[in-house]
């Protein structure tokens, strides 16, 4: 038998009536993560998806590469199927996992038995496969409590599986399974890890950029591009909505009193982003907003900000440090691109001196100066959209 790739579901074991629903979504995203790779038979049993090649040459360690960042996978295996028979099973072990037995210096074999009808019980499997591989690599000690490697045997409806340490999955949901939202991309560390982190809970996403040609370079234009390119192979094929801020800014500089510049201009993106989550069929905003962390994330603020739309508007990193955000950053390979120094919008016509606790009816008041309705139109108006594919 060829080799097989076993991904263990995560937390969709716990759902109930409807898990079938998140099982299929998972399957669904895992065939169009592997489209590019070649052919596989993808089905699921017993809390688990099976991927397994339907033609040669394909190189699974590229596919394992992959399904590592597929949201809904708490653990991939690269595993050899064989016959399901005690003998079969250990000289599948041995074949498969020689050279790892060869090297490590202790073992233990770990057995899992989900066809009931075979006739040893895990543990006696276990004794059985360990006392031959003990046999045969006799430089390799057994520990049963701190081994350097495990053997894993699963014992399925269609066969016997053997390998090694599982590699850890993305974890969290299958990207679909909650809905759609709105995320707003900048340039900066924050949003991208964002974007990310709800996207992990199953959210379909929809970055919207605003960019402020020529106070903004196209080369900050594009470096957003690369970074919404950079949270496909997580986040699945995006759509970036980038829209023209200039005009927005250039009227709030002329007409609202400069201590008020930005969270006036939080206000009008907020709208604008209401109105394509609208359009969309969104349910919610994604912020990058991270409590304390600027003038404009204060609590009042943030009440002055949220107080625009009424769709949820969804912080994943409220409380986080900020590096903790560093570290999800480099980990999804977001960061090196997001501290290239190009420019945002966020930093055009920024006042010297923010209102850092502003009360919203001040807000309200300096913000009137403002025909809100005819700029948000006109920005949306000219929306461009950037389709980008895994």
């Amino acid at each position: 038998m060829n080799d097989i790739i076993l991904l263990k579901q995560g937390e969709i074991v716990l759902k109930g009536g409807n898990r079938r629903s998140f099982e299929d979504k998972l399957v669904a995203n895992v065939r169009r993560r592997l489209r590019a790779f070649g052919e596989f038979e993808i089905y699921t049993m017993q809390s688990t998806v099976y991927v397994e090649p339907k033609v040669p040459n394909i190189d699974l360690n590229e596919v394992i590469e992959a399904l590592k960042k597929v949201f809904g996978v708490a653990a991939l295996s690269r595993a050899r199927a064989c016959e399901k028979d005690p003998d079969a099973i250990f000289g599948a072990a041995r074949g498969y996992l020689g050279a790892d037995l060869g090297a490590a210096g202790s073992f233990k074999v770990e057995t899992k038995r989900a066809d009931k009808r075979f006739p040893m019980t895990s543990i006696e499997l276990s004794q059985y496969v360990g006392g031959l591989l003990a046999d045969a690599f006799p430089d390799t000690r057994v520990d049963v409590h701190n081994p350097e490697l495990t053997v894993c045997i699963e014992v399925r409806e269609r066969a016997a599986y053997v390998h090694g340490n599982p590699i850890a999955g993305a974890g969290g949901l299958p990207v679909g399974v909650n809905g759609r939202a709105v995320t707003l991309l900048s340039g900066g560390i924050d949003s991208p890890v964002s974007s990310y982190l709800i996207a992990r809970r199953g959210v379909q996403l929809i970055p919207v950029h605003f960019f402020s040609f020529p106070y903004t370079s196209q080369l900050a234009k594009e470096k957003v591009l690369s970074l919404a390119k950079l949270l496909t192979p997580w986040c699945g094929r995006l759509t970036v909505e980038l829209v023209p801020f200039t005009k927005i800014q250039e009227a709030i500089r002329k007409k609202c009193p400069e201590e008020f510049f930005t969270v006036i201009m939080r206000r009008l993106m907020m709208r604008i982003a209401e109105s394509i989550a609208d359009s969309n069929g969104c349910k919610a905003l994604v912020t990058g907003e991270n409590l304390g962390q600027v003038a404009s994330q204060t609590m009042e603020a943030l009440r002055c900000t949220g107080e625009v739309v009424s769709l949820p508007v969804l912080r994943p990193l409220i409380g986080l440090d900020k590096q903790d955000i560093i570290e999800y950053a480099r980990k999804i390979g977001t960061f090196e691109t997001s501290i290239l120094p190009y420019e945002d919008c966020c930093t055009v016509f920024t006042p010297r001196h923010p209102k850092t606790r502003p009360r919203l009816e001040d807000v309200i008041a300096a913000e009137s100066a403002l025909d809100v309705d005819a700029l948000v139109k006109q920005a949306l108006e000219g929306v461009e959209r950037v389709r980008l594919d895994i």
